[in-house]
């Protein structure tokens, strides 16, 4: 795959920047005494749609539009953001868009899409259904599919990795939540870019351990999704070209568990007050698991998204981790 050059992210970040500036990146005092090193966080949950898919909507739609390709209607699959993403491009740009979701996905999430005028279907009890039902709807409609992965969300997803590098040239290394490839994939983009020695960890949930069990066999390993918490890294089956990507490119990867992801997202309210969805706590997760190894580092995580359910939210800063 051909992965966003310096130009490229560029060009992207002046698309993304007409929708809203750069997020903050902060030191935060209280994470980085807690971690025991320098703890830079990327704020991903104060774009628009409150996590990092936006920017890559932005520049697929772009793309379309320059190629003259733009359809009347397009469909994708998400457990929430992407189609958030989706439906925020989709708006801009005058094109109707169906987005497909599993039973039992996200309410607040749901609500989000619907609000930024996707239509959405609910199909399937995982994602991996969720995107092969969109495949097929699409084809029966005519529509355009967007992907989960594709260079042109690449182009977009890196100008966040592009801020971070270049805001906090100093990072040692950076914790990369995984879930269909996007965003660590990007972080691999933005690295090569700007020529930066910053070490890159990918970080999945010990419940859904595809991008692992893959990396390791060297091949798509499917693998089954039993995370309650983390649904943003809830992926069954691996991307093979995201893998090609990240197999040769990441330091190594830590798995963590939900209960992890949980003390994760009472941690980063408690010394933030930013809320974490779990995928966006998973990055704090493995650097605390990992804190040891990390003494005298700067240190950079990606608080991907905040989007997680008021009721689910409560009950993991109650001390329940479901």
């Amino acid at each position: 795959m051909h992965l966003p050059n310096l130009a490229d992210i560029e060009a992207a970040a002046q698309v993304v920047y007409r929708a809203f500036p750069p997020t903050p990146q902060y030191r935060w005092a209280l994470l980085s005494e807690r971690l025991g090193a320098d703890c830079w966080v990327k704020h991903e949950n104060h774009t628009p749609v409150g996590a990092f898919k936006i920017r890559g909507g932005l520049t697929y739609f772009d793309q379309l539009k320059q190629r003259g390709e733009l359809p009347r209607e397009v469909i994708s699959a998400t457990r929430g953001n992407h189609g958030q993403s989706i439906g925020w491009a989709a708006r801009e740009h005058g094109v109707a868009c169906s987005i497909v979701v599993p039973r039992g996905n996200s309410l607040e999430k749901n609500a989000a899409m619907r609000a930024l005028g996707a239509q959405l279907i609910e199909h399937g009890d995982d994602f991996q259904e969720s995107r092969e039902h969109a495949r097929q709807v699409a084809t029966e409609r005519g529509a355009h599919m967007v992907p989960s992965f594709h260079k042109d969300l690449l182009r977009g997803v890196s100008t966040y990795w592009w801020e971070f590098f270049t805001a906090v040239p100093q990072l040692d290394v950076v914790y990369v939540p995984i879930g269909q490839g996007s965003g660590a994939c990007s972080a691999v983009a933005a690295r090569r870019a700007l020529g930066h020695g910053v070490r890159i960890v990918g970080v999945v949930s010990a419940h859904a351990t595809t991008y692992a069990d893959s990396i390791a066999a060297g091949r798509v390993v499917e693998a089954p999704v039993s995370t309650l918490l983390a649904d943003g890294m809830a992926c069954r089956v691996a991307d093979a070209e995201a893998l090609a990507v990240l197999a040769p490119a990441l330091d190594h990867i830590v798995q963590v568990t939900d209960d992890e992801v949980a003390q994760a997202m009472r941690w980063l309210f408690a010394d933030t007050h930013n809320v974490a969805e779990g995928a966006g706590a998973a990055a704090f997760a493995a650097a605390m698991q990992e804190k040891d190894r990390l003494k005298g580092q700067s240190v950079g995580i990606s608080l991907s998204g905040g989007n997680v359910d008021s009721e689910q939210f409560a009950a993991v800063l109650a001390g329940e981790s479901r």
